[in-house]
C-alpha cells in the first residue's frame, strides 16, 4: 500500500481502464451515427494553407478549437488523422482516443410560408394570374383579378351582414370600408 502513494499518481494512472466500463461497447459505432459522445468530438475538417486542421469539440466546457497535428495548447493533441476514414486519433487526458466525424442531425422545419386553409387545392383567380416576368397586359389582367376578388369579397361581407341583420343603411356592395 504504501509503495503505491509512494510511486506517486502516474502509477495510480496506469492501472485506470482505457474504455469507460460504464459507457455501451459500441461507443465508437454510436458516435459515429451522431449518437452518444465521448468527453471530446470531431465536428469539422477543414483544409487551409497552412495544412488540414480539425474542429474538436469539448463536450463538458462545451467550446471548440481548429486544430491542427500535433498542436498543443488546447488540453488535447490531434496525434494522426485518416481522411478516408473522417477520423483522427487524440490524445486526450493521457487516453488515446480514436474520434469519428460527427454525423449532423437535419430534419425539415416545414415550408417557410403557411399555407391558408383552402389555398392548396382552390387556387383563387388572384394566384392563377401570377406570372414570372409580367409583360404589360400580363399586370393588367393581375390587377384586374385583385380588383374582382376585392368586389367578390366585398359583397360576401354584405351578404353576411344583411344575413344577421345588422347590415348598416344605404350602405353599396362596391362601396369602400373607411
Amino acid at each position: 500500500m504504501l509503495a503505491a502513494i509512494a510511486a506517486g499518481p502516474a502509477a495510480a494512472r496506469a492501472d485506470l481502464a482505457q474504455a469507460s466500463p460504464f459507457l455501451p461497447a459500441n461507443v465508437a459505432d454510436s458516435a459515429a451515427k451522431g449518437g452518444a459522445a465521448g468527453p471530446v468530438e470531431l465536428r469539422g475538417v477543414m483544409s487551409t494553407e497552412q495544412g488540414t486542421e480539425y474542429c474538436i469539440y469539448d463536450t463538458v466546457r462545451k467550446t471548440s478549437a481548429w486544430v491542427g497535428l500535433n498542436e498543443s495548447g488546447n488540453g488535447f493533441v490531434v496525434k494522426s488523422a485518416d481522411p478516408g476514414g473522417d477520423s483522427v486519433t487524440v490524445d486526450f487526458q493521457g487516453r488515446t482516443m480514436r474520434l469519428v466525424l460527427r454525423t449532423a442531425k437535419v430534419a425539415s422545419a416545414g415550408s417557410a410560408v403557411p399555407m391558408q386553409a383552402g389555398m392548396a387545392g382552390n387556387p383563387s383567380a388572384v394566384t392563377q394570374s401570377v406570372v414570372l416576368n409580367p409583360t404589360a397586359a400580363d399586370e393588367q389582367r393581375r390587377l384586374d383579378a385583385v380588383a374582382a376578388e376585392v368586389r367578390r369579397r366585398q359583397q360576401e361581407r354584405l351578404k353576411a351582414a344583411q344575413a344577421a341583420g345588422n347590415a348598416p343603411a344605404g350602405s353599396a356592395p362596391g362601396a369602400p370600408n373607411r
